[in-house]
């Protein structure tokens, strides 16, 4: 089969289209035959070495697509059935083998492209609001990228729940597109001062949360345009890592919380993870959830389609067809 081998960490050149064997199923796991891919800010990460991985390795952690063969323990999936995961390694290829545990079924209303689109973003957003900050319909939030993968989905999400969204993006397309998810207030970073635009927006109180997906570049800012008691919650770092700081600053500031969430955290069951899946696939079958497809690329071409990501240069969900 088809797949994109990195044998040496580094930028987006170091991932070579390659042939390899397919993968065998172990007793736990079902052989999937790929549909579609989902690229997401944490390929690059284990890409550039950031989250080390044994090399060389296949780069990917969601799919969608139709088991075509299941290990001997498998006991609630069949040759035909339609699914999607997120988590596991492996997903830049033709095929890829997942534990049984890590698969979730589609409804016959998902399609493939929307199943890649939301797993890794949809589970994100659905552990974001409902769990490390339980967000409700009185509390106001700001939400930097909100024109991204998750941006779009929280936005809308948000909304759903009733609270107050306000989002910053960097350019007029992608504020039309915030604002079209449901954002109330929209910020253009590159033109505006988001601190002082909150501080206007909020009449001085500041945010009950901020969701923070970016992280060198707006995290002091963050910080401050936080309530007295307000979280932080860090969930990427799309322009860095953020540097270390005096943890004696949260109480000057306000006494706030400050959380580095990751999703792996949050799925750590099978019942979770159909969970939180299935109220994101319920809320797109009822058009509360409208899912964003930006970008599609061949699995060839994946280097331009992490360059675009990098660049900023996406809306939406970017996906791989292989």
């Amino acid at each position: 089969m088809k797949a994109i081998l990195v044998s040496q960490t580094g930028g987006p050149e170091v991932m070579e289209l390659a042939d390899v064997p397919v993968p065998q199923p172990k007793p736990n796991e079902a052989l999937i035959k790929i549909e579609a891919i989902g690229l997401n800010f944490i390929d690059v990460y284990f890409r550039e070495g950031r989250y080390p991985t044994p090399l060389p390795f296949i780069p990917g952690r969601e799919i969608s697509g139709t088991v075509t063969s299941v290990g001997s323990d498998v006991k609630d999936l069949q040759v035909g059935d339609r699914v999607a995961q997120t988590g596991v390694m492996g997903s830049y290829a033709e095929y890829q083998a997942v534990p049984e545990t890590q698969l979730v079924k589609l409804p016959p209303a998902i399609d493939f492209e929307t199943a890649a689109a939301v797993m890794l973003q949809g589970g994100t957003v659905h552990y974001l609001v409902r769990s490390t900050f339980p967000l409700k319909s009185t509390d106001t939030l700001l939400l930097h990228a909100a024109a991204g993968g998750v941006g779009l989905l929280l936005t809308q999400f948000a909304k759903h729940i009733g609270a107050h969204v306000i989002g910053t993006v960097g350019s007029e397309e992608k504020a039309k597109l915030a604002r079209e998810a449901g954002a109330d207030d929209v910020i253009l970073y590159n033109d505006q001062d988001f601190v002082a635009e909150v501080k206007r927006i909020t009449n001085g109180r500041g945010v009950d949360v901020v969701y923070d997906g970016v992280g060198k570049t707006t995290f002091e800012g963050s910080l401050q345009c936080l309530r007295p008691r307000g979280y932080m919650v860090l969930f990427g770092g799309a322009s860095g890592a953020v540097p270390p700081f005096d943890l004696i600053r949260l109480s000057t500031m306000g006494s706030l919380f400050v959380t580095r969430p990751t999703l792996n955290h949050y799925i750590a069951t099978r019942e979770e993870l159909v969970w939180r899946m299935s109220e994101i696939f319920n809320l797109i079958m009822s058009r509360e959830l409208r899912v964003h497809i930006g970008k599609k690329y061949k699995l060839e071409d994946v280097a331009q389609a992490h360059r675009d990501l990098e660049g900023r240069r996406t809306t939406g969900k970017v996906l791989i067809k292989p």
